[in-house]
């Protein structure tokens, strides 16, 4: 325990999770979240309870490489004695990889300038085994040339509403880049924008898919974001391939050469 408080300090946290057992990052009434875990953990560490902010909102059975935190806490400890120290009660699906001292005003989601997610798939008769649980089982051949053409089509300011549930505001978003790479079996399908509808990802991915099994065409995809009706294009990517990936910020960054808060 830290008994030794003093002021409020802000702290970053970079944080990797296998969703599988969560209901999402953040707190929902059916299950346990990423965020009521990373709570109670600085609660343990510090005798205090916090209200973590999000960088990004990723779903139930959703992973992150790079989802990053924030909360403020009274407390002598460095950085990376709040790294380990969060590490020693988080449960071994979820670990911090790195904290910060942030500005007072930091704020993970509304000051994030671009967001990495991946999405994996397995392209092989046999499902796997080892993966299983952290990526979709594509069963059929994928035409992958076919999807590439269609994830470029799909890059650029777009109105994403055909990508998304009904959603109260603004359905425009700017699509910086969206890859599909091949290598034997493995796909990846790379998404990167300031910001993403949601689901768009995996309702993204799931017409991709579509295309490459020869059941959607190209053209179909591009009618689809031009009408612009909500959720009106599927179907969904399972959750278990989605992975978000890296968090950008202007004038802040976590120091990819420091292992000393792991």
């Amino acid at each position: 325990m830290d008994g030794d408080a003093i002021a409020a300090r802000r702290i970053a946290v970079l944080l990797e999770y296998d969703g599988t057992a969560y209901c999402g990052s953040q707190y929902q009434e059916n299950g346990p979240s990423i965020q009521s875990e990373l709570e109670a953990a600085v609660n343990n560490l510090t005798s205090q309870s916090v209200r973590a902010a999000f960088a990004g909102r990723t779903d139930a059975g959703v992973h992150a490489l790079g989802q990053v935190a924030a909360f403020d806490v009274s407390s002598r400890l460095t950085a990376a004695e709040v790294a380990r120290g969060l590490n020693h009660f988080l449960p071994p699906d979820i670990v911090v990889r790195q904290a910060r001292d942030a500005a007072a005003n930091f704020d993970p989601r509304r000051h994030a300038t671009r967001r990495l997610y991946r999405y994996r798939i397995v392209n092989l008769p046999m499902r796997p085994a080892i993966d299983r649980g952290r990526v979709w089982h594509v069963a059929k051949p994928l035409d992958i040339v076919a999807m590439q053409r269609a994830a470029t089509a799909l890059e650029g300011a777009h109105d994403f509403a055909a990508f998304a549930p009904p959603f109260d505001g603004r359905t425009q978003r700017t699509l910086q880049r969206c890859e599909v790479r091949a290598r034997c079996e493995q796909l990846s399908i790379e998404m990167e924008a300031q910001a993403f509808l949601p689901h768009q990802v995996r309702r993204t991915v799931g017409p991709l898919v579509e295309i490459g099994l020869g059941r959607m065409t190209q053209e179909a995809l591009e009618a689809a974001l031009v009408a612009a009706t909500p959720s009106s294009i599927g179907p969904t990517a399972p959750a278990c391939g989605l992975y978000l990936v890296k968090v950008t910020y202007d004038g802040f960054t976590f120091d990819p050469s420091d292992s000393g808060s792991e």
